[in-house]
């Protein structure tokens, strides 16, 4: 086997385990908040790996064409959650809120297909301006590393920390940088499959107590979270989530042409947008939430140092494997959370860099530094507060205004359109 095959071989496994990584947790915890046993679970998992397997290789090859993870936005996720842990509030029950999501999805989904059929985006790109991408860029990186961070470490069920578990993780986190920072390019372009395969492998020989058991799956249930229906609140809060989620395409496309020294076409924005509309529309179908391009692949991208496409596309293929073979998903899914938190934490450290780069080196000054510190800092603000600090709010704001990356960037584009910077003088 020659080199370059063998760097491909072990690069598409590399991919597999970061789109896995990066999937796996998300059907579990929101299966979770809408108290879905676990077989149904075990079936809504199954359907995300093919789902997103498919989206990934559509992506790379019809739409934005470049090697970048399609997958359940993060945006939406947190949304979800917040509507979930409210239901109570709301005076709705679980299935209400569930099929008012399903709703706002799919109305999403399709508006998003429009705007593309009809090339309607250079609307939304004189919105989505280079400073509001940088604060999107800067308030993911801090909601990706609070989230990861928080991942890799393991709280017990009396919400104390496990020490030693905590602290296996962290030699993780140490052991994959130096990886990055020291070793040679062919051990750093495989830190991240290097750090969960160790990770796995000492995770099972410290703790064999505590490793996962896949439960099994049961029939595919079409909207498992709940039937569409028409309450109007939920798919307000909802839609306008979905749309605040279409600046992951347009700065995540931009962010990797940028790494590849290319310039992504009209054409492939386009497809990309078109492809994100339907997946926001087909995934409630299947208990999934909306999908869109991971910026925290630039991350990715930077860490290994791979752009190659065709790894990423045997990944995406792989993963559409890991649905269809129950053994092989059930096999990945042993794979501890903390550990694959704790490599995905490290990935995304180059995520600051990224946002620091996407600055073109702008000078600030005592002024206008206010168009950038205003909605970063009061976002990340925001996603340091506990949530039981928005209930005096009316109920149908709390989950926007407790979302400190919706608030920071809608922030931003408000900040752009108020003032003329290009006028203000120190």
């Amino acid at each position: 086997m020659s080199k370059s095959m063998i760097t491909a071989t072990f690069g598409s496994i590399q991919w597999l385990f970061f789109i896995f990584a990066n999937v796996v947790v998300v059907p579990i915890s929101i299966g979770a908040a809408f108290d879905i046993p676990a077989y149904e679970v075990a079936t809504i998992q199954r359907s995300s790996f093919i789902f997103t397997g498919i989206a990934c290789i559509l992506q790379g090859v019809w739409g934005h064409r470049y090697p970048i993870m399609e997958g359940p936005s993060g945006v939406i996720w947190g949304l979800v959650l917040n509507l979930c842990f409210s239901a109570s509030s709301l005076g709705m029950s679980l299935e209400e809120i569930g099929g008012g999501i399903a709703t706002g999805m799919i109305l999403a989904g399709i508006f998003t297909m429009i705007l593309a059929i009809f090339n309607l985006f250079p609307l939304i790109n004189k919105i989505l301006t280079p400073t509001v991408m940088s604060v999107y860029l800067f308030l993911l990186t801090f909601q990706l590393v609070f989230t990861f961070f928080t991942g890799m470490l393991k709280i017990n069920d009396n919400g104390k920390l496990d020490l030693p578990i905590s602290l296996f993780s962290i030699v993780i986190v140490i052991f994959v940088c130096l990886l990055n920072i020291l070793g040679k390019k062919a051990i750093s372009n495989f830190s991240i499959l290097i750090g969960m395969i160790v990770g796995w492998i000492g995770y099972d020989l410290l703790f064999p107590e505590n490793i996962a058991m896949a439960s099994k799956a049961s029939s595919l249930t079409l909207f498992p979270f709940g039937q569409p229906n028409l309450q109007v609140s939920i798919i307000l809060i909802t839609f306008l989530g979905c749309l605040v989620n279409l600046s992951n395409t347009r700065t995540t496309v931009e962010a990797t042409s940028k790494i590849l020294n290319e310039t992504a076409s009209s054409h492939q924005y386009k497809s990309s947008y078109l492809l994100t509309g339907l997946y926001a529309a087909l995934a409630p179908v299947f208990g999934l939430i909306s999908y869109s391009p991971y910026a925290s692949s630039i991350g990715f991208l930077e860490s290994t140092k791979m752009v190659n496409k065709r790894p990423f596309l045997v990944g995406g293929g792989l993963m559409v494997l890991l649905g269809i073979i129950p053994a092989l998903g059930s096999l990945l899914a042993t794979l501890p959370i903390t550990v694959g938190n704790a490599v995905l934490f490290v990935a995304y450290l180059q995520l600051f860099g990224t946002s620091i780069k996407s600055l073109n080196g702008y000078q600030f000054s005592s002024k206008t530094i206010y168009r950038l510190a205003i909605p970063i800092l009061v976002g990340v603000s925001i996603m340091t507060l506990d949530s039981e600090v928005f209930t005096s709010l009316p109920i149908y704001l709390q989950p926007l205004f407790g979302n400190g990356f919706i608030v920071g960037v809608l922030l931003s584009v408000f900040i752009e359109k108020l003032i003329k910077w290009d006028k203000v003088v120190d």
